[in-house]
């Protein structure tokens, strides 16, 4: 029996629910605080959970500027100075490959760390690479929009509209160009030094930072792309 008259086993699921990852006052038959936890006498936090709290505060602030740049847009969309609108460049078939291409690259981020937790390297390299080649792809397309659009006299000083359009379009795909140099720096780690604990940490962030990528392509694809383009 346990301190609080339950069974041991149902206390400790107890526990388990309540802080399940075991980040608490106390850890399974301890009676004293989780050390390296950030509780009074344990001292200061490791160094696994001091990064992963930095890393979610950075994917926040990611977050609050692309919120920035979306008010931007929807407070320019109709600042068109006689140019064009959102229903003149837009070419859904070609961005609703683009983003099909993107959305695969979610699905094979999530199974190359399937492959980590396995550890399996060759699976984790094969969809790295998949997942590399799909974001590039991605940046190639956009990259062709751009280059399309600038060719025809559409750019960013003609008007406030294509401002805030090439603004926001251009920031997401230049996060998913810093996000494919990410992935091919881990990919030389995970060939190198294996599944190190500060390793799989890493690609832990990088899969949390691809699939933000991928959830903030979804409302520009909405709001700019469909919504933009149908009005």
């Amino acid at each position: 029996m346990s301190e609080t008259g339950l069974p041991a086993t149902v206390e400790t699921l107890r526990r388990v629910r309540e802080d399940p990852h075991r980040l608490g006052h106390r850890s399974h038959g301890s009676e004293g605080p989780v050390e390296g936890a950030g509780h009074g006498e344990t001292g200061p936090a490791s160094k696994r959970i001091i990064v992963g709290y930095g890393f979610w505060i950075f994917l926040l602030s990611d977050i609050v500027m692309f919120s920035c740049f979306f008010a931007a847009y929807a407070v320019m969309q109709g600042a068109t100075a006689g140019g064009p609108r959102a229903h003149d460049i837009v070419e859904i078939p070609r961005v609703a490959l683009q983003t099909g291409a993107l959305l695969l690259s979610s699905y094979t981020c999530g199974l190359s760390f399937a492959a980590t937790n396995a550890r399996s390297r060759l699976w984790t390299q094969v969809f790295l690479l998949i997942t590399g080649l799909l974001g590039l792809a991605f940046v190639a397309m956009e990259l062709q929009e751009f280059i399309s659009l600038a060719a025809q006299g559409i750019t960013p000083q003609r008007s406030g509209f294509l401002s805030a359009f090439f603004g926001l379009v251009g920031l997401h795909g230049l996060h998913v160009t810093v996000a494919g140099l990410w992935l091919a720096t881990m990919m030389a780690q995970v060939q190198v030094k294996g599944f190190r604990p500060e390793t799989v940490h890493r690609l832990i962030c990088f899969n949390l930072f691809w699939h933000a990528l991928d959830i903030v392509w979804i409302a520009i694809f909405t709001i700019v792309y469909l919504i933009g383009g149908i009005s």
